[in-house]
């Protein structure tokens, strides 16, 4: 069969590889749709430690099940899955303790496990879940990167009715903004640089939109209870953390580069005792997340801006690093 391999850092190419073994517990997916990440592509140079090289990448897909492995209960050939591609030990103290996502053997489908840039990739049966037949593959793929979205609001905690400002209006960003819209915000606004990405939220029902903090500071008079940054902007954190209400809470989203550092002002987080949240990736998300796309809270196939074979990947890439676009997916044989 047909796969994007990485057999080391800077290189790509498209090859002829084994095809998936059917185990006791695993299945066989004909993968349908598969996302572009910032992080495939933080794998392809060298930035993320976890991928183990050679690597078949791609951990946002959905497809088929083509092949039902031994020991296996619940799926049947030709149904319909989305997959959570993030594996954890299960035997650490963070796995043993509900936060998996910390787990300093983490790995998954895509990273150090083959991942969904090709026709068919084994899974573990427990990370499959069924689809509904009103979604697309296309859609489905959304839900892993939706996952982790809805995990970051899990940590964020939010109340119905509150404010958010969203510091980037790029893919996550706008995917951000609905899910807040959906979580039942009183506002949400969104701050770029880049007028066209205003421009295209503004196409989703966003209406608060600046490229600075000042034009849209009217929409929180005293700040916004929920700031999050999805930048991954050194200097971004620093304008963000001057945009939270006091009792607010800054979270932060946007990857940014390992050992760079932001300068808070210390005491305006103690005396308008602001929360500071990180989040990372995704834990016990991905079956809401299906259920929210599924409902309609995120428009998945407005989301969709661009679809190549396997065999145009680079094309796929110089779409994503190009910013042109919202999500590049994979559709083998398209």
């Amino acid at each position: 069969m047909r796969a994007v391999v990485f057999p080391n850092v800077h290189r790509f190419e498209v090859a002829d590889v084994a095809e998936p073994e059917v185990r006791a517990g695993w299945l066989t997916v004909q993968v349908g749709a598969a996302g572009i990440c910032g992080t495939d592509l933080h794998i392809l140079d060298g930035e993320f430690p976890m991928a183990k090289f050679p690597c078949i990448p791609g951990h946002e897909f959905a497809g088929t099940v083509v092949g039902v492995g031994p020991e296996v209960t619940g799926f049947q050939l030709g149904d319909r899955v989305g997959v959570m591609p993030s594996v954890f030990c299960g035997r650490c103290h963070w796995c043993r303790n509900g936060r998996g996502n910390l787990c300093p053997d983490a790995g998954g489908f895509g990273t150090s496990l083959p991942g969904g840039f090709a026709e068919r990739v084994a899974v573990l049966a427990t990370h499959a879940y069924r689809l509904p037949d009103r979604l697309s593959f296309a859609e489905a793929a959304l839900v892993e990167p939706l996952a982790c979205v809805v995990h970051a609001f899990h940590r964020l905690n939010p109340r119905p009715g509150e404010r958010y400002l969203i510091w980037g209006a790029g893919t996550m960003g706008l995917m951000l903004a609905q899910y807040a819209r959906f979580a039942g915000a009183r506002t949400v606004a969104l701050i770029d640089i880049n007028r066209s990405k205003l421009d295209r939220a503004r196409t989703f029902g966003f209406e608060a939109l600046g490229v600075s903090y000042e034009e849209v500071r009217d929409r929180g008079p005293f700040g916004f209870d929920n700031v999050i940054e999805a930048t991954g902007v050194p200097a971004v954190v620093e304008d963000a953390s001057e945009s939270v209400t006091p009792g607010g809470r800054l979270l932060l989203f946007g990857v940014c580069p390992p050992g760079v550092r932001a300068s808070l002002e210390p005491y305006r987080i103690y005396r308008d005792e602001i929360d500071i949240i990180g989040s990372m990736a995704v834990y016990d998300s991905y079956e809401p997340a299906l259920d929210a796309m599924a409902s309609g809270a995120i428009d998945g196939r407005r989301m969709v801006s661009h679809t190549f074979d396997l065999e145009r990947f680079g094309d796929a890439v110089d779409a994503v690093r190009s910013g042109e676009g919202m999500k590049v997916q994979i559709v083998p044989g398209s």
